[in-house]
C-alpha cells in the first residue's frame, strides 16, 4: 500500500493542470493504496461539500502567499509516502511562483515534480526558480523529449534525475458523436489570449468556397484569471473579427465548460483540430495529445510538444501567426480524404502507451523504487 500526496491545482479549479492530476490520481490510486490532495489556490475557497472529490481527496489547501497554508499544506503532504507536484509559474504564491519552494524544502519525503512548463527564454529569476524546483525534487518529470533537450541545454539540472513519462489521454475516438453537416474544425481549452484563436479565424476566412461548408467551433470557457482581469474582452474581439471577415455564420464561440462525456463527442465530431497557439515555449499540450489519441488529424503551430508529437504523421505544423500557411493545411485535409485517413491510422497506432492506465504504471515505477530507497 503507497500513501500518495498530490500538490497542484484540482477540481472544482477548471484548469489543465487540474484535469492532469484528476486523471492521473484517479489512475494512479489504486483500491489498496490512499491518496491526499492539496489543492494551490490563489484565494481561499469554500469546499463544495457535494463534490465527493473535494470532500475526500483534499486535505487542505495551499494559498497563494500564505505562510500558515504553506505549513498545513507540507505537514499534510509529510503524512504520506511519496508526493507527486505539478509544476507551473502560474499556479503558486510568491515571485514568479516561488512559494512551492518553501513546500519543497519542508518535505520530508521524496517528490516527484513534473514540468509543464521548460522556458527557453526564462528571466533569471525564473531560471533560479526553475533550477532550485529541480534540485529540491528526487525525480525530474517532463512530457516530452524536447523539454528534456531544453533543461539540458538552458538550466543546470542534475539530468540523472529526470525522466520522460508522456502525457496521459482518454481514448476518445469510439464514443459516438451527434451528426453535423458539413465540415468542423474544432479548437478547444480555457480561451484567452495567446491561444491564438483570431489566426483560426483568419485561416477559416480563406477555406469559404468549400462545399459543404466548414465550420470552426471554439468551445471553453474564458481562463478564471483572465476573466477577473480583462472580461471578456478577447471573446468579443474574436467574435468581431469573424464578423468584420465576413464568416460570423461559420464561426462558433460556445462558452460553456464541457463535461467529459460533451468533451468527448465534440473531438469525435471534428474532422480537424486546430491548435493556433501563439506560444513558442509550450512544452505540453493536453489538447494536442487528447486529439490526437482520438485519432483526430491536427494543425498545429511550431510549439515544442507539437513538432514532436505530429512529426511521425499524426498532423501538420504550420509556423506561427500565419493564417495562409494554416488555411493551406486545413484545407490539405479536409479535401483529401486519403490524406485524413492516413493521418488517423498514425495517431492511433500510436496511442496505446500514452493512455493514462499505462501512463499511471510508469509514475508508479518511479515513486516504487523512491518508496524501496527510502526503507533502505
Amino acid at each position: 500500500m503507497t500513501h500518495y500526496g498530490f500538490l497542484s491545482t484540482f477540481p472544482p479549479t477548471r484548469c489543465g493542470l487540474a484535469t492532469f492530476t484528476e486523471s492521473l490520481s484517479t489512475a494512479l490510486v489504486r483500491h489498496d493504496d490512499e491518496g491526499t490532495i492539496v489543492r494551490a489556490l490563489d484565494q481561499p475557497e469554500e469546499r463544495d461539500r457535494h463534490d465527493p472529490r473535494v470532500r475526500s481527496r483534499v486535505r487542505t489547501d495551499l494559498i497563494a502567499d500564505d505562510s500558515l497554508s504553506t505549513l498545513r499544506a507540507t505537514m499534510a503532504l509529510n503524512a504520506c509516502d511519496v508526493v507527486i507536484v505539478q509544476h507551473e509559474y502560474g499556479i503558486y504564491g510568491g515571485r514568479d511562483g516561488d512559494q512551492v519552494l518553501d513546500v519543497l524544502a519542508a518535505l520530508r519525503i521524496p517528490a516527484v515534480v513534473v514540468l509543464h512548463t521548460v522556458l527557453v527564454a526564462p528571466t533569471q529569476h525564473q531560471r533560479e526558480v526553475l533550477e532550485e524546483v529541480c534540485r529540491l525534487a528526487s525525480v525530474v518529470v517532463v512530457m516530452t523529449t524536447h523539454a528534456r533537450d531544453n533543461l539540458a541545454a538552458i538550466y543546470a539540472v542534475d539530468l540523472a534525475r529526470v525522466r520522460v513519462i508522456p502525457h496521459g489521454v482518454q481514448h476518445v475516438a469510439l464514443r459516438e458523436s451527434k451528426p453535423h453537416s458539413g465540415r468542423r474544425v474544432v479548437t478547444w481549452g480555457l480561451l484567452s489570449p495567446g491561444k491564438g484563436i483570431e489566426w483560426g479565424i483568419r485561416a477559416m476566412a480563406q477555406l469559404t468556397d468549400i462545399t459543404p461548408t466548414v465550420e470552426y467551433l471554439v468551445a471553453g470557457q474564458t481562463h478564471p484569471k483572465v476573466l477577473a482581469h480583462a472580461g471578456e474582452s478577447y471573446r468579443t474581439m474574436l467574435a468581431g473579427l469573424a464578423g468584420d471577415l465576413g464568416i460570423g455564420s461559420s464561426v462558433r464561440i460556445d462558452g460553456r465548460y464541457l463535461e467529459a462525456s460533451q468533451l468527448a463527442a465534440l473531438i469525435a465530431s471534428a474532422d480537424v483540430v486546430l491548435l493556433p497557439y501563439d506560444s513558442v515555449d509550450q512544452a505540453t499540450s493536453g489538447v494536442l495529445a487528447e486529439a490526437v489519441a482520438a485519432g483526430v488529424p491536427v494543425v498545429a503551430t511550431a510549439f515544442p510538444h507539437a513538432v514532436e508529437l505530429l512529426s511521425s504523421g499524426a498532423g501538420i505544423v504550420v509556423p506561427h501567426q500565419n493564417p495562409d500557411a494554416t488555411a493551406r493545411a486545413l484545407r490539405e485535409i479536409i479535401t483529401g480524404t486519403a490524406v485524413a485517413d492516413r493521418m488517423r491510422e498514425t495517431a492511433l497506432r500510436e496511442t496505446n502507451e500514452t493512455t493514462w492506465s499505462a501512463v499511471a504504471d510508469r509514475y508508479r515505477t518511479v515513486t516504487a523504487r523512491l518508496a524501496a530507497g527510502r526503507a533502505a
